[in-house]
């Protein structure tokens, strides 16, 4: 297949990238800022707040992969517009134009709002999203089913839970610094839904391989779910640390995360919701409609999640 993967340098494209191209598949990686791939390959600089991809660079292609996004950084309100939504409805019409097989969408399940209860979400328990990262993606998704319900294109919108694998960024490495400092045991509350970057891009392999009639959503996650005190725990083992005490008490906990909300222009509550929330997804869809599995926990490559600087404290 000929390919073009968007976010090409991000946490997720890297790895798409480098498992299309084992593959066998001819790959165009797309970047704002042109940014080397893994390998030292160059990718193509394309900043869709400013420009759209050319007809000549959309020809011959099979499998739009559309990664490209503003996810873990503070932005005005109107940049998660302009490129999580308005671009994403633009370049797929776009891909339609030119022939594209099959348009790959990379959502979020922050597209589903805040969940309502504590039992497992499908795709069709939603709320509008309150946050401008949430409402973008959501915006997005509701313009590619509009859009495409009688298109020939094949659109694919995946909403992966938090995603991890080697070099993962964000909270988990931040959690991984912090039981190098000391940080003790937390209490065993809340529990939340993952999926391993390796499953996640097999997942759209297996998609672009096998396009599916008509516009499909779908839930990315595995079937286990993780409490902040088991990531803790996986952390602590292998760093070759022993079970941690847990001193701190529940409501220490629950301060400290507000102090750090105030002192870092959150709203109140976030950090506490991040570590001690509920967010549980169900992947029965994508299990019932393709033949992808995970295959991967994160005990399996929590010792690649560590740095090894964490492990040697």
């Amino acid at each position: 297949m000929k390919c073009i993967v968007s976010g090409a340098t991000g946490f997720i494209g890297r790895k798409l990238c480098q498992q299309l191209e084992a593959r066998g598949n001819v790959v165009i990686a797309l970047s704002r800022r042109g940014d080397v791939l893994g390998n030292g390959e160059p990718t193509l600089a394309l900043d869709f707040t400013v420009n759209d991809p050319s007809e000549d660079l959309l020809c011959g292609v099979d499998v739009f992969f559309h990664l490209a996004g503003i996810a873990h950084q503070q932005a005005p309100e109107s940049a998660y517009e302009v490129l999580n939504y308005r671009a994403t409805e633009r370049l797929a019409k776009l891909a339609s134009a030119a022939g594209v097989r099959c348009f790959i969408f990379l959502s979020s399940v922050k597209a589903m709002g805040s969940p309502a209860s504590l039992h497992l979400r499908s795709e069709s328990e939603c709320a509008v999203p309150s946050d401008p990262y949430g409402l973008s993606k959501w915006h997005a998704e509701r313009a590619l089913q509009q859009a495409f319900a009688d298109d020939e294109m094949s659109v694919v919108i995946l909403r992966p839970a938090l995603v991890y694998g080697p070099d993962v960024k964000g909270n988990l490495q931040a959690f991984s610094r912090g039981i190098r400092w000391g940080l003790p045991r937390p209490p065993n509350r809340g529990a939340r839904s993952m999926i391993a970057v390796e499953d996640l891009v097999a997942l759209l392999c297996v998609i672009a391989q096998r396009p599916p009639v008509g516009v499909h959503l779908w839930i990315a996650c595995d079937a286990q779910s993780y409490s902040t005190q088991v990531i803790y725990d996986l952390m602590r083992k292998a760093s070759g640390k022993g079970r941690g005490a847990g001193w701190l008490p529940h409501w220490a906990w629950w301060l400290g995360a507000q102090v750090l909300d105030m002192t870092s222009g959150q709203q109140s509550g976030s950090t506490y919701e991040k570590l001690f929330g509920t967010e549980l997804y169900s992947n029965a869809a994508v299990l019932a409609d393709t033949d992808w599995r995970p295959r991967v926990t994160l005990e399996h490559v929590i010792e690649d999640i560590i740095s090894p600087r964490d492990a040697d404290s």
